[in-house]
């Protein structure tokens, strides 16, 4: 009896284990709004990475991506390829669309809700940075 305790006890906390990858893995799913709440993205998988499009944009932000692009914003994806460096952080492209340019990006999950993306011009260098809030599910 003490021995099929223990199995229990290994199997669930190895199940623990799992599961806490999954729920980080997870967490980058979703719907989020930039600071100023002038762009929502949806986050979703492309292939073996993560990727984010456009699904709401104000009309403010509308005309200001077209100083750097042609194509419509909405529906355009700016978080390309990214994929998980190392637990809660993920690194791809990231497209600045009023610049027209794209630039190395990451996304580190800070809690269930805040997610900080950073652009940088040429590897680590001349980033910003912005959090990111979800938007619950409604």
């Amino acid at each position: 009896m003490p021995r099929l305790f223990r199995l229990s006890l290994s199997f669930v906390a190895l199940l623990g284990i799992f599961s806490t990858d999954l729920v980080v893995a997870q967490e980058t799913f979703g719907t989020w709004r930039n600071p100023s709440g002038s762009v929502h993205i949806e986050i979703y998988t492309c292939g073996d990475f993560r990727c984010g499009r456009v699904v709401w944009a104000s009309e403010k932000a509308i005309k200001d991506a077209k100083k750097g692009t042609d194509d419509p914003l909405i529906g355009m994806t700016i978080l390309r390829n990214f994929a998980e460096d190392r637990k809660g952080i993920w690194r791809g492209r990231a497209f600045v669309a009023d610049k027209g340019r794209e630039v190395s990006g990451s996304a580190e999950i800070l809690d269930a809700d805040r997610l900080k993306i950073k652009g940088c011009l040429l590897g680590r260098v001349g980033c910003r940075s912005q959090v990111w809030t979800r938007l619950s599910a409604e």
